[in-house]
């Protein structure tokens, strides 16, 4: 399967750019001079003071402002939030303009963390080393899976990256492919019709699974987007590829929410809250979480319990969580119909 960077695919990869990513983000896209330059130099160094013995870093920290002075068993490895994928993409580019040694060995460290996270089934968890609980599972939830295998293609493909050597491009290569196979086995499927992706698949069985207490097996009207953005970003899709895409693109047409818009207000207690209300002009919503089997939103507090109304969860969950959001919006109106005419679908 040929894997190339296209003009969709670049776009889509620029959308995959989240307000959850890691600080070393804000600095990747500098010009190759900037790195030369001592506050470049100096970020990077710092970049490296945090990388784990593992080989990846940790989330929500600064890694680029100022260097880790603590003890590295304190650091938790980690694929969320733009953690690790992020920093290794900044070396890359570290390295490009400065062909400084450390910086190189820091990236393929990470890289050897990547490969070796990765199940045989193509997946990749929260963690890495493993821990207990949903961290384990094949994780879609904040983009892992995306940002990982988005990385994996640019290594296999772009210029930037030639430094890389043959063999270790070889296993980057077979890991991109099971990746995306990963993400084709794992899609649901209902009344023999392919949907979407749960925000987490057990790490064994591939089925949809627990995250948090309030994230429950479902189909993910949120994280499913992203997994669509990645595989329309892949040239010359096999049949595999074009049927996966437009089996998400016809249930997130089928569950989408049309007249009601999500309102935020002050409830009666004086506190911020929100609710769904009807609006003719609103445009299309989607619900975080579908329920298995039937399509219905769905919406839980931290006890588990199932609820069929955003009204019916608690105050802090309402205000806490994004159970609905425009997410497909774009995929939709703009996105897809790009790619099927690209691909002459």
């Amino acid at each position: 399967m040929k894997l190339q960077l296209t003009l969709i695919s670049v776009f889509c990869l620029l959308l995959l750019s989240s307000a959850d990513a890691n600080i070393p983000s804000r600095y990747a896209k500098q010009p190759l001079d900037w790195f030369q330059s001592d506050e470049g130099r100096r970020i990077a160094d710092n970049v490296l003071t945090w990388q784990t013995p593992y080989g990846g870093w940790p989330k929500v920290r600064d890694t680029a402002s100022k260097p880790f002075d603590g003890k590295s068993a304190d650091l938790h490895t980690t694929f969320d939030n733009g953690a690790t994928i992020d920093e290794l993409r900044f070396l890359a580019r570290a390295f490009l303009a400065t062909n400084e040694p450390r910086y190189q060995q820091a990236f393929l460290k990470g890289i050897s963390h990547i490969l070796e996270a990765q199940y045989p089934n193509g997946g990749f968890p929260q963690y890495y080393p493993l821990g207990k609980g949903y961290h384990r599972h094949i994780t879609y939830n904040d983009n892992v899976m995306s940002r990982i295998l988005g990385l994996l293609r640019d290594i296999s493909e772009s210029s930037d990256y030639e430094f890389v050597k043959t063999e270790e491009r070889a296993k980057v290569e077979a890991a991109l492919t099971k990746g995306i196979d990963c993400i084709l086995r794992t899609q649901i499927k209902q009344d023999g019709k392919l949907t979407a992706w749960c925000a987490q698949h057990d790490e064994k069985t591939l089925e949809p699974a627990w995250g948090r207490s309030y994230e429950p097996p479902s189909i993910s009207g949120g994280e499913s987007v992203r997994v669509v953005r990645f595989l329309m970003s892949i040239e010359e899709p096999t049949p595999e590829i074009i049927n996966a895409v437009e089996g998400a693109v016809a249930w997130f047409r089928t569950v989408a929410i049309h007249g009601r818009r999500l309102d935020a207000f002050t409830n009666a207690e004086g506190k911020n809250d929100k609710r769904i209300v009807k609006d003719p002009d609103a445009g299309p919503l989607w619900a975080r979480f579908y329920e298995l089997g039937t399509n219905r939103p769905i919406f839980l507090d931290r006890d588990s319990v199932v609820r069929y109304s955003l009204s019916e969860i608690g105050q802090e969950r309402r205000t806490g969580y994004a159970y609905y959001g425009n997410w497909a919006a774009k995929l939709l109106k703009e996105e897809y119909p790009q790619w099927r005419a690209s691909n002459n679908n």
